[in-house]
Parts: C-alpha cells; structure tokens; sequence
C-alpha cells in the first residue's frame, strides 16, 4: 500500500500494487479527475 499525491490538486490518496510492478502504472484522481504516473508521485510506501 502506497500513499500518493496528485500533481494537480495536491490530494493524497491510497493505492495499493497486486504485482509490485509500478512501471507503466497510472491511477486516476478521485478528486480532480486527472490521471497520473504512480512511480513518479509516491510520497510514502507501506501505508
């Protein structure tokens, strides 16, 4: 489980990887609607 910030808005949110394969992976931002790269917006890991 990760914790993720938004490069728009700012908010964090959880997400959690099945694989642990992070390249490649985007999650779409339930506040803002935007979607982003997961590996490049990690602020904290093992949430």
């Amino acid at each position: 489980m990760m914790l993720l910030i938004c490069p728009k808005c700012r908010h964090k949110m959880k997400y959690g990887c099945r694989d642990g394969i992070l390249k490649g992976k985007s999650k779409v931002c339930v506040y803002c609607g935007k979607s982003f790269s997961v590996l490049n917006n990690i602020v904290k890991q093992n949430v």
